[in-house]
C-alpha cells in the first residue's frame, strides 16, 4: 500500500469532532426529511387544535381564574401547557418510534459504527435532531400564541430555549428506553405514560387541585417542569420553580444521553 493510501486510511479512520459528527446527523436527518414536510405539519397542528376547543371554546364558560397571584384568562393558561406538549410531542416521535426503526429493522447506526462515528456521537446527533423538532414545533405555536394575545410577557422570547430543554430531556430519556425496547408492541408502553402526563401535568387545571399524594407524583414528571417553565415565562408570573425546572430538564436529557451511549455500544458493539 502506499504513503499517501496509508495516510487517507488513517485520516478517514480518526474520530471526527464532537460538533462535526453531530452536524452530520443532522444534516443526514434533513435530508430524509426535506420531502416530508407534511410531516412536521401534523404535529404542529394537533396541540393548536387542542388549544381553540379547550382553552378558546371551554374557556368563554371559566371566568376569574387564577395563577401564581395573577387573574388571567383561561386560554393564557393553557396555552403554555400546549407550548411545552408541543415541544414534547415534536421530541417524542423521533426519539421512539425512528428511533427504534433505525436501531432494529434499518440497521443505520451499524452503518454508521463503520465510519469513524461512535455511539456517543450517534446519540448526540440523533438527540440533537429530536431536540431541534420539538424546537421548530414550539417556536411555530409561540407565534399562533402571539397572534391570539396569549402572551403578556416578554419573558415569553426564552419560552423557545424553555422547549428546546424540554425536547432535551424527553428526547435524551426517551432514546434511552427505547433502547430496550423488543418489537412495535412495546411502544403501547409509551402511549400509557405519554396520554396520562399530557392529560394531568397541569395542563388544563392547576396542579393544586389534586390531594397531596398524587400532586406529588405529577410534580416530578417532565411534562409538568416543562409546563411550569413555560406558563411562568409566558405570564411573566416566574418563581423558584422555573429555576428547578431548568435544573431538572437538564439533568434528565444528560442523563438520557449517557444511557443512550452505553447501551449503543452494548447492542452495537459486543
Amino acid at each position: 500500500m502506499s504513503v499517501t493510501a496509508s495516510s487517507a486510511l488513517r485520516a478517514a479512520a480518526r474520530p471526527l469532532p464532537a460538533g462535526e459528527a453531530t452536524g452530520l446527523l443532522v444534516y443526514r436527518n434533513y435530508l430524509a426529511y426535506r420531502r416530508a414536510w407534511y410531516i412536521f405539519l401534523s404535529g404542529f397542528l394537533e396541540p393548536v387544535f387542542y388549544l381553540l376547543s379547550i382553552g378558546v371554546g371551554v374557556g368563554q364558560l371559566v371566568t376569574g381564574f387564577e395563577f401564581n397571584g395573577q387573574d388571567i384568562p383561561y386560554a393564557e393558561f393553557v396555552a403554555p401547557g400546549m407550548l411545552a406538549a408541543s415541544a414534547m410531542n415534536g421530541s417524542l416521535l423521533d426519539s421512539t418510534f425512528n428511533f427504534f426503526f433505525k436501531l432494529k429493522y434499518n440497521k443505520l447506526f451499524d452503518q454508521m459504527l463503520a465510519t469513524p462515528l461512535t455511539t456517543m456521537d450517534i446519540a448526540r446527533g440523533e438527540l440533537s435532531w429530536s431536540l431541534l423538532r420539538g424546537g421548530i414545533y414550539s417556536a411555530g405555536f409561540l407565534v399562533v400564541m402571539v397572534a391570539m394575545g396569549l402572551v403578556s410577557s416578554w419573558w415569553a422570547v426564552l419560552a423557545v430555549p424553555a422547549a428546546l430543554l424540554i425536547g432535551l430531556a424527553f428526547g435524551g430519556i426517551c432514546m434511552a428506553l427505547t433502547t430496550w425496547m423488543r418489537t412495535w408492541q412495546d411502544f403501547e408502553w409509551v402511549n400509557l405514560a405519554v396520554i396520562p402526563m399530557f392529560l394531568f401535568s397541569a395542563t388544563f387545571f392547576p396542579v393544586q387541585a389534586y390531594p397531596p399524594a398524587v400532586r406529588w407524583v405529577v410534580e416530578v414528571t417532565p411534562l409538568y417542569r416543562g409546563v411550569v417553565l413555560c406558563r411562568e415565562l409566558t405570564t411573566g408570573a416566574l418563581s423558584w420553580e422555573s429555576a428547578i425546572s431548568v435544573v431538572y430538564l437538564v439533568v434528565m436529557g444528560l442523563v438520557g444521553l449517557a444511557i443512550v451511549r452505553r447501551r449503543l455500544a452494548t447492542l452495537l458493539l459486543t
